[in-house]
C-alpha cells in the first residue's frame, strides 16, 4: 500500500484519508488542530477500533459524527490521554505504563501545558481505561493488534494492514530528541521497521508515512548527533540545525531537543 493511495473526505475542520486494504479499511483523521493530531480508525466487517483520541472539543464532535454508523469495539489510548468527552462509553485499552504516563507522567505535563495554552477549546479530561493490556497480541472487534510497550506508553502493530503505530516520525519536521542516547534508541526502532518491511508507519502528529521516510529520519537523527558534538551551546546547535534543515517544521520540538542536549 502506497502512503499516497487513499480517498479523501473533507470535513468541516479536519479531513479523512481512507486506505482500502480489501476487507479492512484504515481511516486516518487529520484533525487540523493546533498540535497537528492524527487519529486512526481500523474498520473491518462493520466494526472499528480507534487508535488515539482527538483532544479538542470541535474535533471530538466532528469525528463522533463521522463514526455514527460504525460500531466502535474499542479505543487504544497510548500517548494521548486527553479528550475523554469523545465517545465516553467505548471500552478504552492501554498498558499500565500508559495509564501512569497520562495520570502522572509526561502526558500529564503536556495536558496541563495545553490547557493553559488553549483554554476552553481543549478537552483536558483524561480517558478512563477500562481494559489494561499486557505486551503481546490482543484482538478487539475481530481485528488483531500486537502491543509493544515503550518507555512512555506503547506502540501498536496492525498485521492485517502491515502497519505500525508509534508516537512520532515526521520525515520533514523536527522531533523531541532527549539526547544522543534517545536518538540511538529512535534509530534502532526505525531500523527495525525497515527490517520488518511495514507498508505504513502511523504516527500521532503526521499523515501516514513509509520506509523511505523512516530512512530519512534515521539520517536526520545521525546528523543531529553530529551537529550536537560540534556545537558549544544550545543556540549554536539550533542555528546549525535550522541552517541545514530550513524547511522543517516543529520549531518548538527543536527547542525542546536543544534543551535536552544542553541541559
Amino acid at each position: 500500500m502506497n502512503e499516497n493511495t487513499f480517498e479523501t473526505v473533507k470535513l468541516a475542520k479536519g479531513e479523512m484519508h481512507i486506505y482500502d486494504f480489501s476487507g479492512i479499511r484504515l481511516h486516518a483523521y487529520k484533525t487540523n488542530d493546533f498540535i497537528d493530531d492524527e487519529v486512526f480508525i481500523i474498520e473491518k466487517n462493520g466494526k472499528a477500533v480507534i487508535v488515539e483520541s482527538p483532544c479538542f472539543f470541535d474535533n471530538n464532535t466532528e469525528l463522533a459524527e463521522y463514526l455514527k454508523d460504525v460500531e466502535i469495539a474499542g479505543m487504544l489510548i497510548a500517548y494521548h490521554g486527553a479528550g475523554a468527552t469523545f465517545l465516553p462509553d467505548v471500552p478504552k485499552y492501554a498498558t499500565q505504563n500508559a495509564v501512569e504516563y497520562s495520570a502522572n507522567g509526561g502526558d500529564k505535563a503536556l495536558i496541563d501545558n495545553f490547557t493553559g495554552a488553549f483554554g476552553e477549546i481543549f478537552d483536558s479530561s483524561v480517558h478512563k481505561i477500562t481494559n489494561v493490556m499486557e505486551a503481546g497480541q490482543v484482538t478487539i472487534g475481530g481485528i488483531d493488534f500486537v502491543i509493544k510497550q515503550t518507555g512512555e506508553a506503547f506502540d501498536v502493530e496492525i498485521p492485517e494492514i502491515n502497519a505500525v503505530y508509534t508516537h512520532m516520525l515526521g520525515h520533514d519536521c523536527h522531533s523531541i530528541v532527549a539526547g544522543a542516547g534517545h536518538a540511538d534508541a529512535m534509530i534502532a526502532e526505525l531500523r527495525s521497521y525497515i527490517e520488518k518491511g511495514y507498508d505504513l508507519i502511523l504516527t500521532s502528529h503526521y499523515t501516514p508515512e513509509d520506509l523511505k521516510d523512516a530512512q530519512t529520519k534515521i539520517d536526520y537523527l545521525e546528523n543531529l548527533k553530529k551537529i550536537a558534538s560540534n556545537a558549544d551551546n544550545a543556540d549554536a546547535f539550533k542555528a546549525e540545525v535550522q541552517k541545514q534543515y530550513p524547511a522543517y517544521s516543529g520549531q518548538n520540538y527543536l527547542d525542546m531537543t536543544a534543551g535536552f542536549f544542553y541541559a
